[in-house]
């Protein structure tokens, strides 16, 4: 029996099992993961579980906070709290969809210069250095002035539009996710394993999709990690002038808009949905920290 005991505790483990336990010894990104979670309970469920709705208006204008009114009241005697929570449901929504965008375009525009090299790694790195050159605000605002402008010419205004926030920031931000896997893909191709993927007839999609890409996905997940909290950052940046969500949407870059002469004279109207979006941004980084440290394959050595 005890001969058997030591044999397994002896046995090693397998990968993904030191990247959990890496992982959950990453106390940061515990705590940014618990943070997280919070928030999206709140984003998912709080409209639900609030007395109040973020439409429900005359409760009082201008009350501070309270019971009540845990973050108080605005202009319009509307309540601060339902609507910072449906805020955040809205910004949570653009920043995973930004990221699902920005992550597809650089995996693919990345793996394939990284694949096939010569003239077609030529053209997509030029077009990644091109726009890396320009600032992705200036360049995320430029596409939503248009885009939105010919949208409220076509439809009269007042349609739902953060799923083209959404869009717009994904399709501007792709840059070093692209720069990323073009680095480990041509690293990767020159490895046995694909080697023979091609001396046994696969084609490039089934060598770069299922053979290269598998082994950059610790990279590729950290990266949308980023993505999301770079997304929640510009998307507040965007609609703080005006130019990201519009009306009837929300998100908590729009309610500072709204609220940003009310800094001195009301400033419960303003920090709140700054500290969300802090708190949004500063989680997922710690995640992101956390599941980078945990996949870096220079840490061979797990406490029991």
């Amino acid at each position: 029996m005890a001969e058997n005991a030591t044999m397994m505790a002896a046995k090693p483990r397998k990968q993904w099992q030191l990247i959990v336990r890496r992982f959950f010894r990453h106390r940061a990104a515990i705590v940014g993961m618990v943070i997280f979670a919070v928030l999206v309970f709140l984003a998912v469920f709080g409209p639900m579980l609030w007395k109040y709705d973020a439409s429900d208006l005359n409760l009082g204008r201008y009350l501070p906070p309270e019971l009540d009114h845990p973050f108080g009241t605005g202009q319009i005697g509307d309540d601060v709290f339902a609507k910072v929570l449906s805020g955040t449901g809205f910004s949570m929504q653009i920043a995973v969809v930004a990221a699902l965008i920005n992550t597809a375009v650089g995996v693919i525009l990345g793996s394939i210069a990284g694949y096939y090299r010569s003239w077609v790694d030529s053209a997509v790195s030029r077009l990644t250095d091109l726009v890396l050159i320009i600032p992705t605000f200036l360049v995320a605002a430029v596409l939503s002035r248009n885009t939105f402008s010919t949208a409220e010419l076509s439809q009269g205004g007042g349609s739902s539009n953060w799923l083209q926030v959404a869009i717009i920031l994904g399709l501007t931000n792709w840059m070093v996710t692209a720069r990323t896997v073009r680095g480990m893909v041509l690293s990767l191709r020159e490895k046995e394993f694909v080697e023979a993927a091609r001396a046994l007839g696969g084609g490039p999609g089934r060598v770069i999709f299922k053979h290269i890409l598998p082994n950059t996905m610790d990279v590729v997940i950290v990266n949308a990690t980023i993505a999301m909290a770079q997304a929640v950052l510009l998307e507040s940046a965007l609609s703080f002038v005006g130019l990201g969500v519009k009306y009837p949407d929300t998100s908590l870059g729009l309610l500072i808009n709204e609220n940003q002469n009310e800094l001195l004279i009301h400033p419960w109207l303003f920090y709140f949905p700054f500290i969300f979006i802090v708190l949004i941004s500063l989680s997922v980084n710690f995640i992101g920290d956390g599941l980078r440290d945990a996949f870096d394959p220079r840490q061979k050595r797990v406490r029991a």
